[in-house]
């Protein structure tokens, strides 16, 4: 897949230079999906798929997307087709997510969040 292609995906924000994003991490999981591809993960008709089937998703509960909720569900996205592919497992994804939520809630306003040593590695329950 090329930059180009995926500019022409309905909804991803754009201006006349191609995708833009409101946060970093916005721009890393669309990187993480670009490469992914790239590697033979997945087609990117998959993807494609994927990230179609989260937005019916949302319009049916109705919450369609206006566009300021776009990465969100390009997380989702990406996160079903990591679990659906075997690239990662739920307990990995749960762990991971939980650290960053940790690292978040102690991280000061305004400062980059980060994870600490270790805490990059699956938590495990109880």
């Amino acid at each position: 897949m090329s930059l180009s292609d995926a500019v022409g995906l309905p909804g991803l924000p754009r201006d006349a230079d191609g995708p833009v994003f409101a946060e970093p991490w916005q721009a890393q999981a669309f990187a993480l999906a670009v490469e992914l591809n790239r590697r033979g993960a997945f087609a990117w008709s998959e993807w494609a798929d994927t990230l179609a089937a989260v937005l019916r998703e949302a319009t049916v509960r109705g919450t369609p997307d206006d566009g300021s909720h776009y990465y969100e569900h390009w997380l989702v996205a990406l996160e079903r087709i990591c679990l659906a592919k075997g690239l990662t497992d739920l307990g990995t994804l749960d762990g991971r997510t939980n650290a960053w939520e940790a690292a978040y809630r102690r991280t000061p306003h305004g400062k980059p969040v980060e994870l600490q040593v270790g805490e990059d590695t699956p938590l495990t329950p109880g």
